[in-house]
């Protein structure tokens, strides 16, 4: 389980469960808010000539407005160059990097896109060696452009009725998130009072396209009701008693069995007084469900803020096998012989994986 947290009773709604996570004692010295940047297109600078787009919309050329504030078109327009008129578009926000300390005691970074760029990231430059199996376009500018889809929160299929309608824990800083049983995200903060103003942020987060399946195809889950021993309540200490029994079995099973997420490796970003911000990546083992994922930690471990997203399987595949590339300095050869394949199934698997436009055709 999270460190500094332990769980609470669950609640379900259609096909989603949210399970409450707790603190006993809140971290005050950091506090968490959220600041609304509107419908833009956000485009951060990574130094080097590279650039992270948080938003992608339907544009395939970026224009400028007749006012100079830069703007990408809404998808494929036709326009008549004698007509009055600009194509309609949506303005672009740039900022200067995933986090940026604003002043003294100030950090701004944008949930999420910390462990979503790590992923993209992920062995990004390509070939570290010229094998004549790889095309000049992967020697050169590596897995560029690297594209992953994702849905919003309000676009799953009763997430927003549950927010609106579950009860809000004393001492809860954080939520679990199930939908039809599968961990979709795990969301912690700092503060009680932090986690009420965030609530309803989870449905601007991002969730799978398996995900956001499970809930139209699986409309409701069934309850984990623990049943209370009658026969053993015979005074209001021996209710109390049970229920504290209970309580204990739910929180066993949930941490033993439900709860997923395992950090394989963690990349310190950021370092503010005695927190850390890091993103983190999962071991990218096809048999297990894989998480990335951004976390603010204190010195001891203690967990003060964590957002994650699941991975889908077919993003797992393809973070397995460019993780296993990597280590054998993508020799297919011996890649293929570390994954118990010849060089003809490993070919079909980066092609199923969508990275055939890699591979040189012979």
């Amino acid at each position: 389980m999270i460190p500094g947290l332990r769980t609470g009773p669950a609640q379900t709604w259609g096909a989603v469960r949210l399970v409450p996570l707790l603190r006993d004692e809140p971290i005050t010295d950091l506090r968490l808010h959220a600041r609304l940047t509107g419908p833009d297109l956000s485009i951060v600078d990574l130094g080097r000539r590279a650039h992270y787009i948080a938003y992608v919309p339907h544009a395939f050329v970026a224009t400028w407005s007749t006012d100079g504030t830069p703007a990408a078109a809404y998808g494929t327009q036709l326009l008549d160059p004698r007509e009055p008129g600009l194509p309609r578009v949506a303005g672009l926000r740039f900022r200067r990097r995933l986090a940026r300390r604003e002043d003294r005691t100030r950090l701004r970074f944008l949930p999420l896109h910390l462990a979503l760029e790590g992923y993209l990231a992920l062995q990004f430059g390509g070939p570290p060696i010229a094998w004549q199996e790889w095309t000049h376009a992967a020697v050169t500018r590596g897995l560029s452009p690297r594209v992953e889809e994702a849905y919003r929160g309000e676009a799953v299929r009763g997430l927003d009725d549950a927010l609106r309608v579950f009860e809000v824990h004393p001492g809860q800083c954080g939520v679990a998130v199930y939908l039809a049983d599968a961990l979709a995200s795990v969301f912690v903060v700092p503060h009680p009072d932090d986690y009420l103003a965030l609530h309803p942020t989870l449905l601007h987060d991002f969730y799978g396209e398996l995900l956001y399946h499970y809930t139209l195809l699986y409309p409701a889950v069934a309850g984990f009701d623990q049943p209370l021993n009658a026969a053993a309540v015979h005074t209001v200490d021996d209710l109390r008693a049970e229920l504290t029994r209970v309580r204990g079995e739910w929180a066993a099973f949930h941490n033993e069995v439900m709860f997923t997420v395992h950090a394989s490796t963690t990349l310190p970003v950021y370092r503010l007084g005695r927190f850390t911000l890091a993103r983190f990546l999962p071991p990218f083992d096809p048999a297990t469900d894989n998480h990335i994922g951004e976390l603010i930690t204190t010195p001891d471990g203690t967990v003060a803020y964590l957002k994650t997203y699941r991975l889908s399987a077919a993003q797992a595949r393809r973070g397995h096998l460019l993780s296993r590339l990597s280590e054998h300095d993508w020799s297919l050869d011996a890649t293929a012989a570390s994954l118990g394949t010849d060089r003809a199934g490993l070919v079909l698997r980066l092609e199923r994986a969508g990275f055939g436009y890699l591979l040189r055709r012979s």
